[in-house]
């Protein structure tokens, strides 16, 4: 453990609250402290709005405490309320249980669970919550708490007026229950999460303290926003997952590298484990020259190789460079599925004709003849990055990218792929 550990979370901006705080950094300094963030599964992957979360329960294994990574098998299948506008949709066992494999798949591919010294814990919170029994549960865990306290609750409070079923509104006692099962299993003194999930977080300190007269701890990180008040997480309106077959190591990639310069720092300090030294020097690098976007350079570079690994890095900056430049031709076939995995694409027929003309009629890349023929004569049209001029030009089999692909480009950013 190091003694300024606690600070160095505080400089990078990661804490947001924490209960009796004093006695929490005197705890993580002077042991090692169990710990615990929950990820409830609401679909197959986990997403960047949980990076933040892994992250810090990496840098906690990282300096000496022990991380629990549970997966919500149990609470998944009612859903948290917490700061959501409607209820969850509730989904099957089976497909719960699916998920929650995926989730901790991902999570070991973050978080050490093999590491000899000091080995990271997974647990699933159906093992206990599915053997609960009703009766039991209402006279042990829901005497300790009123509804008055239950009211109290921001995510609860949010909900009422549009309305909250009981299900979503016994969600708090799961939650705490949750806490106080791994502090009774595993000794588990502090529970993560982000500013939404305060309310849940004490409510499983006030339940340890009732049935154990322990003292536990909770911490929350803060809820991230962009500088542009755009919502963190999505690109083009689509959620940016950890699973590469979801999201591809370019498409994650180019996330971060496009990162706005207000935001680029302050999701170094969050999101990577460079140095709070190292951090600065980048800082002074880019507020000289913002232009060469040093500090998106690093972020895209060091989250890329955290989450998908170096190659899928390497990767990722050869097909920015070669659709920046335009010269497409060295892109293997993995890498021009990624690269133009959102472009239009035509799958050409055994009878379409070839000529350039008629095949950008065909597959839709030009409205007209006319136009199509214009926009050749004119330098508007690339093949593989090459400018055609001719309007008798024919593809064939030397056009071919991988021995399938041929990359059609309309002025200066409008891509297209033909596929045989």
């Amino acid at each position: 453990m190091h003694s300024d550990f606690f600070q160095e979370l505080k400089a990078r901006g990661l804490i947001f609250q924490a209960t009796d705080e004093a006695a929490l950094e005197k705890q993580l300094n002077e042991e090692s402290v169990k710990l615990y963030i929950g990820f409830d599964p609401t679909a197959d992957s986990l997403h960047i709005g949980h990076l933040l979360p892994i992250l810090t329960l990496r840098r906690f294994q990282q300096n000496g405490h022990v991380p629990i990574a549970l997966v919500g098998g149990g609470t998944g299948m009612i859903g948290d309320p917490s700061f959501k506008d409607a209820e969850r949709q509730l989904n099957t066992l089976e497909t719960v249980q699916s998920w929650s494999q995926s989730i901790k798949n991902q999570l070991s591919g973050i978080i050490d669970f093999e590491n000899k010294e000091n080995p990271a814990i997974v647990a699933n919170n159906y093992e206990w919550l599915g053997e609960l029994k009703m009766i039991d549960f209402l006279r042990d865990v829901g005497k300790n708490f009123t509804i008055n306290y239950m009211m109290s609750k921001e995510s609860v409070k949010r909900r009422i007026e549009s309305g909250i079923s009981y299900t979503e509104f016994a969600y708090q006692l799961l939650q705490a229950y949750d806490f106080y099962e791994l502090n009774k299993r595993y000794g588990c003194l502090l529970q993560l999460g982000g500013s939404d999930q305060w309310g849940n977080i004490t409510s499983g300190i006030e339940l340890i303290r009732r049935e154990s007269g322990k003292q536990a701890f909770g911490l929350t990180m803060p809820l991230i926003t962009k500088a542009d008040g755009t919502k963190f997480g999505k690109t083009e309106g689509n959620a940016v997952w950890l699973d590469p077959e979801k999201t591809s190591p370019y498409e994650f990639y180019q996330f971060w590298i496009n990162t706005d310069d207000r935001d680029a720092i302050k999701f170094l300090n969050y999101f990577t484990f460079l140095s709070l030294e190292e951090i600065a020097a980048i800082e002074a690098e880019f507020t000289k020259a913002p232009e060469q976007r040093a500090a998106q350079k690093a972020l895209a570079k060091e989250v890329t190789v955290l989450v998908h690994g170096a190659e899928a890095y390497e990767q990722a900056v050869h097909i920015s460079e070669a659709l920046f430049s335009g010269n497409v031709k060295n892109l293997n076939d993995e890498e021009i599925k990624q690269g133009f995995k959102n472009v239009p694409n035509y799958r050409v027929q055994t009878d379409d004709d070839l000529n350039l003309v008629e095949i950008l009629l065909t597959a839709g890349i030009e409205k007209s003849k006319r136009q199509a023929r214009e926009d050749i004569t004119n330098g508007a049209i690339y093949v593989n990055g090459d400018r055609v001029q001719e309007v008798a030009y024919t593809l064939s089999d030397q056009d071919k990218l991988a021995d399938k692909y041929i990359v059609i480009r309309r002025g200066k950013k409008k891509y297209f792929v033909l596929q045989f």
